[in-house]
Parts: structure tokens; C-alpha cells; sequence
């Protein structure tokens, strides 16, 4: 048995506490945590007990970690579960939380794939195989990202992209032009027919806007 000999507030005052057992610092843990546990200075723990008190903590910092890098924006299973590990939280730390943002529903690869293409596709849009290829990148099932790919509709996609690209380009020299589009148009992954397409497509609604 050990005992609890001094509860003293850590830098973030109001968040954190460091426990001292047997007048030596032990860990330190969310003030909830100990607030929680009802910890008291005298109080006797056994081994099992200080370990489910540095078990909880580690679990709450991992969380609050998580709940951070979601704010941002909607995040995959396998994004998460690489930041968190290069944060360095145990594996079991983070596959408790990750299943209880799942249950919480904060975490849904099969939505957060469909935002991903969605925001994609508003904003950048790319071939449903290179969206397909970021998704597999961030940790996505195969099964989850062909249901989303397949929703992607290349030819619509190559030619939202082009429009904007097309503005800035010459209408005086078509091969430039042409060469330039299409290296646009590569890079966002589409293949040659749609590109040759989507081209013409450009090429020939601005001509017809020129005259």
C-alpha cells in the first residue's frame, strides 16, 4: 500500500494536480480525475489502484488530444490513430478513446471519406482516382473508398476544374494551350481521354465566347 502524502496543482492550475505517494511525486492527472476519485492527502491506494488512476489520466489526455485534432475538421480513423501514436500515446490509451469517439459518433470513416470528396470536389476538384488515392493515404478502407469514388463523375469534375485554369490562359496559341490545360488537368489526376475532352470542350466554348 502506498499513501497519498501531498495533492499539489500543476502548471495548468485549474486543469492538472501532481500526486505525491509516500512523499514522492508519483504522476500527475486531470483535476477532474482526482476531483472524480474523491483523492485526499492520507488517503492509502494499492498497486492496482495507482494504476487505474495513471490508466484514467492517460486516457483523458489522449481524449482531449483527439478532441482537439477533430475541431479542425472531420478526421479518419487511421489519420487519428497516426497522430495520436506520434504524440506519443500508448496504444491502449488509443484505442480506448478512439472507440469511444466512435460510439460518440465523432468518428466515421465512411463520412468522413464522403466530406473529403465532397470538399474536394467543391473547392479543388481532382479524378476519382486521385481522391481515391488520398483517401487510401489516410488510413480509409478500400471497400469505403470505391463507394465513395464512384460517386465522383470525372468528366464533370475535369471540366469545373479547367475553368478556372483556362481564365488565365491564351486563346492566341492553341498547342500552349492545350499543353498547359492538360498539365493542369494531369496533376489533378485524370486520364487522357478526359483530359482531351475537356480541352476541346474549353477550347472551343471560348472561342465561340470570343468572337
Amino acid at each position: 500500500m502506498t499513501r497519498i502524502t501531498a495533492i499539489r496543482p500543476g502548471i495548468s492550475r485549474n486543469k492538472r494536480v501532481n500526486l505525491f505517494l509516500d512523499g514522492r511525486f508519483a504522476f500527475s492527472l486531470e483535476a477532474e480525475v482526482a476531483a472524480k476519485e474523491s483523492l485526499e492527502v492520507g488517503q492509502e491506494l494499492d498497486a492496482a489502484q495507482a494504476e487505474a488512476l495513471a490508466r484514467s489520466d492517460r486516457f483523458h489526455r489522449c481524449f482531449d488530444a483527439a478532441a482537439r485534432y477533430l475541431s479542425y475538421r472531420p478526421r479518419g480513423e487511421g489519420e487519428l490513430r497516426g497522430r495520436l501514436e506520434r504524440r506519443g500515446f500508448d496504444a491502449e490509451s488509443v484505442d480506448a478513446v478512439i472507440a469511444r469517439l466512435k460510439e460518440q459518433g465523432l468518428v466515421n470513416d465512411a463520412a468522413f471519406a464522403q466530406f473529403w470528396a465532397d470538399n474536394r470536389q467543391a473547392f479543388r476538384p481532382r479524378s476519382r482516382r486521385l481522391t481515391g488515392l488520398e483517401l487510401r493515404q489516410k488510413g480509409v478502407a478500400s471497400d469505403i473508398v470505391d463507394q465513395v469514388a464512384d460517386t465522383i463523375d470525372d468528366a464533370d469534375s475535369a471540366y469545373r476544374a479547367a475553368l478556372d485554369r483556362a481564365r488565365s490562359l491564351s486563346l492566341s496559341d492553341y498547342h500552349s494551350f492545350r499543353r498547359r490545360l492538360g498539365e493542369y488537368l494531369r496533376r489533378r489526376g485524370f486520364d487522357y481521354e478526359v483530359i482531351n475532352d475537356t480541352v476541346a470542350r474549353i477550347w472551343q466554348e471560348r472561342e465561340v465566347g470570343s468572337r
